[in-house]
């Protein structure tokens, strides 16, 4: 039994297919969704989701958006998702840095400061995702939006 996946960002459409399972972030932790699971709607935080197909795994790096589950379909809405295998290190840590300063510049401006939060969120989500992929427990936790 396998659920159709759509994962769908606002520049393109990530993923399209049958899955055995998917797990993703929400605010009250990560969930994995099976077929017939219940219907349900939630949050999407940023952080890793997993696709498993076949006795595979993909990851993708994902920042915030929303999920539909309707038992036999799952609808992944991101603001943005990156392949793994797409991601390099040492450009995120660059990006991390440069969020981190942007965050640090902005903290009078509160637009500029949640701006400059979600970005660091989702350059965390990332680096997360690319040390998940490398094989070793990250340093550095998922983000935890409830900041």
């Amino acid at each position: 039994m396998s659920l159709r996946l759509e994962i769908t960002t606002p520049d393109r459409p990530m993923f399209d297919g049958e899955v055995e399972s998917v797990s993703l972030p929400t605010p009250q932790g990560e969930i994995t969704v099976l077929p017939d699971h219940i219907p349900l709607i939630s949050i999407v935080s940023p952080g890793a989701i997993t696709i498993r197909q076949k006795g595979s795994e993909q990851l993708l790096a994902v920042s915030r958006g929303v999920v539909e589950v309707d038992g036999r379909s799952i609808r992944v809405m991101v603001d943005t998702a990156d392949r793994a295998e797409e991601l390099t290190e040492e450009a995120i840590l660059k990006a991390k840095a440069d969020a981190e300063q942007l965050q640090k510049d902005k903290r009078e401006d509160r637009e500029g400061f949640a701006e400059a939060t979600a970005i660091l969120e989702r350059e965390l989500a990332r680096l997360h995702v690319v040390r998940r992929r490398r094989g070793h427990r990250s340093s550095v936790p998922p983000p935890d939006i409830g900041a």
